[in-house]
């Protein structure tokens, strides 16, 4: 028994396959398209992740041991106006300890304080601030220099401005006391000092900044160690 096809037929049959494999092929390439693509995003992601951290925030971390790294979090103009409020009516010397892009220094400058300061190790952080101070045409009129904050000599500094985790805040109280004048005054920004009492906040939650008194901790401290002497 033989079986004829005519060409017509043959043709439509090879046709209609050919549709369905690039069709099919289509599919299994948008699929794979598709797949590809978030490997692409996640393996861009992590590397722009990488590059911020070695590039940016690494290089100020490599001379600090792990408890004392502070992580760069820019201030939010909330957090700063609240720094600025606290600071009302005072004048002179300004110093920010772990200045950042150098934003709390820029205000302060607009503020009237002079000389203002901020001290930050990282480098591209230095230069960001340097950027940000030319942008605002406060070129020359601010200071940021790299230097390790337990460095600094904090004995002319009427001003002192913080926004440091509680692990350094709690060590950066001995040096504050022991180097700062009578008359200076401290702003915390995020985290308060953990063993001094405020004598005035200002804000709510993660924009809540505390001012402290350097005469009146160290009224305080001196009390404290008549008690525990009388006490004996």
């Amino acid at each position: 028994m033989s079986i004829c096809l005519s060409n017509n037929h043959l043709n439509t049959h090879k046709v209609g396959m050919d549709q369905d494999d690039s069709e099919g092929e289509a599919e299994l390439r948008k699929q794979s398209v598709g797949g590809w693509g978030l490997l692409q995003i996640a393996g861009c992601t992590g590397l722009t992740a990488y590059v911020v951290w070695a590039g940016i925030l690494m290089p100020g971390f490599r001379r600090v041991p792990l408890r004392l790294q502070v992580p760069y979090i820019p201030a939010s103009h909330k957090q700063v106006q609240n720094v600025m409020t606290l600071l009302e009516g005072r004048s002179g010397k300004v110093v920010d300890l772990g200045s950042g892009d150098g934003r709390i220094v820029l205000e302060a400058s607009r503020h009237g304080f002079h000389p203002a300061v901020g001290y930050e190790l990282n480098p591209w952080l230095i230069r960001l601030s340097k950027f940000y101070a030319w942008r605002a045409g406060c070129y020359g009129q601010v200071s940021y220099v790299r230097q390790d904050l337990w460095k600094v000599d904090l004995s002319d500094c009427s001003n002192v401005t913080v926004f440091l985790a509680p692990s350094v805040l709690s060590l950066l109280e001995v040096k504050l006391l022991s180097e700062l004048p009578e008359d200076a005054w401290i702003v915390a920004g995020r985290f308060p000092f953990p063993n001094w009492k405020p004598c005035c906040t200002v804000g709510d939650g993660v924009d809540r900044t505390w001012r402290y008194s350097v005469k009146q901790l160290r009224q305080e401290r001196v009390s404290q160690i008549t008690r525990e002497g009388t006490a004996v």
